[in-house]
């Protein structure tokens, strides 16, 4: 389900940040120092989508708070590793997509916070 271009559809909206991550990433000429920063992001964006796959799959409430709670703390160290590239990026343009991705990894991260508070009533 889209409404102005959001996706509610959480699993989707996960996958579909890992997937703009490294389109992101793909084609960048990145230094020594930005290389940690970019395989570090490669992996907590993945593991985003995969720890809410999970969740989903859970067999107790407890397995289902727990893998939110590694999606949420996933997609706030993402945040990180995003705005650390982009303040270390020369291109305007990739900075403007690494801006994108922060508000995105943000918004995801507010949605874990959400779920994972609600699931604890």
């Amino acid at each position: 389900m889209e409404n102005e271009g959001k996706i509610y559809d959480l699993e989707e909206r996960s996958f579909r940040f890992a997937l703009a991550v490294r389109d992101c990433l793909a084609g960048g000429r990145w230094t020594r120092t930005q290389w940690t920063d970019v395989n570090q992001l490669l992996r907590s964006s993945g593991s985003i989508a995969a720890n809410y796959i999970e969740a989903n799959n859970s067999v107790s409430k407890s397995d289902f708070a727990y893998r939110i709670s590694i999606s949420k703390k996933e997609s706030a160290e993402s945040c990180l590793w995003i705005r650390l590239l982009g303040e270390t990026t020369q291109p305007e343009s990739l900075k403007a997509v690494f801006r994108t991705l922060y508000q995105e990894a943000g918004e995801i991260t507010r949605i874990l916070a959400t779920i994972l508070r609600n699931s604890k009533k």
